[in-house]
């Protein structure tokens, strides 16, 4: 959703306008429909429609005799009509979801707010930032120290094929088509296709017979480069140049952890690592390879006509080009050149060829910096030589490109559990004789033992001994890491993730595994430290609630050990921090994670302005629902403490987020853009005024309470392990070969060894969302109390004056929309133990209620979603489609669980899991 150029007069949107919404919907559905009625017959399409006018009736004008009547109807459908049904109404969801990104798109282009006035926008960001007397040079000076960077990770929350995503995205284009149609010819051509593509979705496969593999996650993520980053990432810097009249240093870079996160994820080693560098390498060079072939195409100047300067004319002579027919177009011959050495280039990182040869690959250019020196020898000479209308158009993206995406397109980062990183240092002290028993020593030993080898040139490795595969696997990812950094660049691989970040020696323990495999020159020796250089920055990893709280006592103490600090200067002067949001939910609940988020960014933040020079960046590892930190970008951005962004930011896109955000090129545009635009105020804007202490001591107040209430229901009410796995279907999407990763640590059913991605899935499944409201209710009642009148009014004051309270609020606000109690219901009638499944109930119900009645009284809003009425008409509007998935699904796992093995069944369960997360459009 991105801005595009403002007609003569600009434009408000009226309600009106949200017709053309309705109508594509309509159009898909009716075509949808009638693809039902042609491929499954007349039947299925009348019973699909007796569904949707129950649940319609029942959802949206609360008919109970509608309610009784859909019930029953659903529970009597053979296993073929039911797969069938939820098959209808999945599709249903998905093309739904084309239809509403469409109208975002419409609306931006109608301009909605005008420009000025949307949040997000690069425009209206410029102007506030000038309206506060920052002027554009001081904008570029911040953005040339900014580090701004997204990090698209495979987490098993995407459950689309990619298959159906292809099909997806040509009905986009459709759509987009459909636009700018005139005649009624050439719209029957355009529905003609589209029911083309319909008929296509219909008969794909929505479920994968196999789990992804690391390397099926790597090929589906770099679609999203070619489709959008490549290409939209240079016009937003182009956008932004314009805006402020001046060029712009690279500061928005990607990021990735597909075949780097090893964290509880088997499949991945130095083998998939090497994978993932080449085939990102591949991706990029054949996209610079076909952007110089058309680029060749379009500069066919004649020197009989203008002239070219002799930089150009040299890279023309040293192309190897000697076609007669091309003897007087020196740029073309120019760019066979650099096309030959990018050739070269692919041929030499990747092993591939490139697809055409005008001339032999030739020596392949030794580093991005070389091919930029090129292209900017073909700029130069256009700019001399009344050529630079033809720079926009192809050579200032292309040029753009390769410095944002170099050789090695994205950042990948290294990602390990604490654990293995003792063992294998344990391993290689034991087999050098150095120290037995290294898991055994207390924490300030383990420090002093590391400094020494810190300290020592010597090497660890035994060549004689014999280590286990583990250790052995762990190394050779040091090694592949060293090794692949000389060959795609010192960008290719940047960060080390220590996940489990529990004491000091656990950020140690990776400095000692990178100079044992070369990654760490020089030592920490008093003499030395300031010379030695460590290549990966070491970030920890902080997820717990526990771990929160200690994450900046840890960081000053590793701080405080002779020679760490004057190594990470000399090595870059930069520490990343990165800060777990989904498994400090699922330790605490929704509001104490947010706090503990927030005064640790705050504890670090003020650790690090007493360290001049160095760059704290937070790594911000959110997930899609709200409660693993989702939610509007923008919103989460500017409510970050004050002093906490500084221009460096980086955040996880997970999962089905990755496709919502950037499946399309122009939405895929506005949410980095809008990226861009909260870096840039909460980094420039003047500072914030530190929120009151009855601020924070009442938000310290709700934290305990809300905990408490939370860990009350979770950890110590006995029996809620089974309620959980019986009560949504945690078990089942286990199966549903979403992810190459484990849905659990262990081989467990304790919900604290359960990843948070499937227990956060599960909840919105069964349309609880748990995670991302409970203990807020009891937490406000609780403080309410001792004082009714103050403390509900300072409550109220949070609301109206901290971003951080009202942000929280806004995103619970979103997740109460989204669920549905009466379904939930459901879902606890499928706990074996009645009594057990009526009781655990009786308490969400009861903590739901308290948060509802919380929320409006602080916000003096009754409705959901008041502040947006277009997200709150569009969720109204598909919980009578996503309402019969849900009956479905309860239905199927009832025979299931019941012994009733019918593979149509457990089909039936798996594709309403698909159809229910995609009308959510957040599922982890």
């Amino acid at each position: 959703m991105n801005h595009h150029p403002a007609p003569a007069t600009p434009s408000r949107w009226t309600p009106d306008q949200d017709e053309q919404l309705v109508g594509d919907t309509r159009l898909l559905g009716q075509i949808l429909g009638e693809t039902v009625r042609e491929q499954d017959g007349e039947n299925a399409f009348e019973l699909i429609e007796a569904i949707r006018r129950l649940s319609v009736a029942f959802q949206r004008k609360a008919d109970e005799q509608a309610g009784r009547d859909l019930d029953t109807l659903l529970k009597h459908l053979s296993p073929d009509e039911t797969v069938s049904v939820i098959r209808a109404f999945s599709f249903f969801s998905h093309l739904a979801n084309l239809a509403e990104d469409r109208h975002h798109v419409r609306r931006r282009a109608a301009q909605d707010l005008a420009p000025e006035d949307e949040e997000g926008s690069l425009a209206r960001t410029i102007d506030t930032l000038s309206a506060a007397g920052i002027d554009a040079d001081r904008i570029v000076r911040a953005l040339s120290s900014a580090y701004i960077s997204p990090v698209l990770t495979a987490h098993p929350t995407e459950v689309q094929r990619k298959s159906i995503l292809d099909a997806e995205r040509a009905i986009s284009e459709l759509l987009d088509q459909r636009e700018g149609l005139r005649g009624a010819r050439a719209k029957r051509a355009n529905e003609a296709m589209l029911r083309a593509r319909i008929s296509q979705l219909w008969q794909t496969r929505v479920l994968r017979f196999a789990r992804l593999t690391v390397l099926d996650e790597i090929e589906n993520v770099l679609g999203y480069y070619r489709s959008t980053f490549l290409r939209e990432i240079p016009r937003l810097y182009a956008e932004l140049e314009e805006k402020l009249g001046r060029p712009v240093a690279t500061f928005l870079r990607m990021g990735n952890w597909i075949g780097g996160d090893r964290d509880g994820n088997p499949n991945v080693d130095a083998g998939t690592l090497r994978a993932a560098l080449a085939r990102q390498s591949e991706t990029v060079l054949r996209h610079y390879l076909t952007e110089v072939h058309e680029l060749g195409a379009e500069l066919s100047v004649s020197r009989t006509l203008v002239g070219c300067t002799a930089d150009l004319e040299a890279l023309a002579e040293a192309s190897g080009d000697d076609n007669p027919h091309r003897g007087d177009e020196p740029y073309r011959r120019a760019l066979i050149g650099v096309y030959a050495r990018l050739a070269g280039t692919l041929r030499a990182l990747t092993g591939t060829e490139a697809l055409r040869h005008a001339v032999a690959p030739a020596a392949p250019y030794a580093a991005p910096a070389e091919l930029l020196r090129d292209l900017r020898v073909v700029e130069d000479s256009l700019r001399r030589n009344h050529g630079v209308a033809m720079i926009g158009p192809r050579l200032g993206p292309l040029i753009r490109a390769v410095q944002v995406f170099g050789f090695h397109l994205a950042t990948t980062d290294l990602r390990q559990n604490s654990d293995r990183h003792e063992a294998v240092v344990a391993e290689l002290l034991a087999a050098a004789r150095i120290e037995p028993d290294y898991a055994g020593l207390a924490e300030e030993a383990r420090q002093a033992l590391l400094m020494r080898l810190l300290q020592d040139p010597r090497g660890l490795a035994v060549r004689t001994a014999t280590y286990s595969e583990a250790t052995q696997g762990e190394l050779a990812i040091f090694e592949a890491a060293r090794e692949l950094r000389a060959s795609f660049g010192r960008d290719a691989i940047r960060h080390y993730i220590i996940s489990h970040t529990e004491t000091v020696s656990d950020l140690l323990e990776v400095l000692v595994l990178q100079k044992e495999c070369g990654l760490l020159r020089g030592t920490l020796a008093p003499a030395e430290a300031s010379r030695a250089q460590v290549d990966l920055i070491v970030v920890p990893l902080f997820e717990t609630i526990e771990d929160l709280r200690a994450a900046e006592g840890i960081m000053r103490a590793f701080y405080a050990l002779p020679g760490i600090e004057a190594l990470i200067r000399a090595s870059g002067a930069e520490q990343d921090v990165m800060l777990g949001y989904s498994d400090s939910n699922k330790d605490g609940g929704y509001f104490t994670s947010n706090w503990e988020l927030y005064r640790a960014s705050t504890a670090l933040a003020k650790l690090f302005q007493a360290k001049p020079g160095l760059t704290l960046r937070l790594f911000h590892g959110r997930g899609g629902t709200v409660g693993r930190g989702g939610g509007p970008s923008h919103q989460a951005i500017l409510a970050q403490p004050p002093g906490t962004v500084k221009g460096q930011i980086r955040l996880t896109e997970q999962g089905e987020v990755i496709a919502a955000k950037y499946a399309n090129p122009v939405i895929g545009r506005h949410n980095l853009e809008t990226l861009m635009a909260a870096t840039l105020e909460a980094t420039l804007l003047p500072t914030r005024t530190p929120p009151p202490d009855a601020f924070l001591e009442a938000a310290a107040a709700l934290s305990a309470a809300s905990m408490a209430a939370y860990r009350r229901l979770v950890y110590e009410t006995p029996g809620f392990t089974d309620y959980f796995f019986a009560a949504t279907p945690i078990a089942e999407i286990a199966e549903l070969n979403i992810g190459s990763r484990p849905a659990s640590r262990k081989a467990s059913r304790r919900i604290e060894d359960l990843r948070a991605i499937p227990w956060g899935f599960s909840w919105g499944q069964s349309r609880v969302t748990l995670p991302g409201w409970f203990g807020f209710g009891a937490a406000v009642e609780a403080f309410v109390a001792e004082d009714p009148g103050p403390r509900l009014a300072l409550l109220r004051r949070m609301v109206a004056e901290w971003p951080f309270f009202r942000t929280l609020l806004s995103n619970m606000d979103m997740v109460l929309a989204k669920a549905d109690l009466a379904m939930a219901r459901r879902y606890a009638e499928l706990v074996p133990d009645k009594a057990l499944g009526h009781g655990i109930f009786a308490e969400i119900e009861a903590e739901w209620d308290r948060t509802v009645k919380a929320f409006e009284s602080l916000t003096g809003e009754s409705r959901r979603l008041a502040d947006n009425p277009l997200l709150a008409r569009s969720i109204a509007h598909r919980f009578a489609y996503i309402a019969p998935l849900n009956h479905l699904q309860v239905e199927l796992l009832r025979r299931w669980r019941a012994g009733q093995v019918d593979m149509k069944a457990q089909h039936g369960i798996l594709i309403s899991i698909n159809g229910i997360a995609a009308g959510l459009r957040n599922s982890g």
